[in-house]
């Protein structure tokens, strides 16, 4: 089997974690948004209407994966930074 070729370190998934994580997180700020001021808001017991609950789940699914998924790829982008300045 021939060897592969090293990958480069611009190409090691940084610009799509950083893309994913920000349209997630994006997604999920607007969901909330729209469920706070457009989908019947929300009250102590959860939301008013049928698509302000789809907004909520929404919301809660998006918000906390794509934080881990923007934080991932900040803590590379910082790490690519860091030895592209050593070496």
């Amino acid at each position: 089997m021939p060897a592969s070729p090293r990958t480069s370190p611009t190409d090691d998934g940084t610009r799509q974690l950083l893309q994913w994580g920000g349209s997630m997180v994006g997604a999920g700020l607007l969901s909330g948004l729209l469920l706070l001021t457009v989908l019947g808001g929300i009250t102590s017991t959860g939301a008013t209407t049928n698509s302000g609950w789809f907004a909520v789940i929404v919301a809660l699914m998006c918000i906390p994966f794509g934080s881990l998924l923007l934080t991932l790829g900040i803590a590379k982008w910082l790490r690519n930074r860091a030895i592209a300045r050593r070496g």
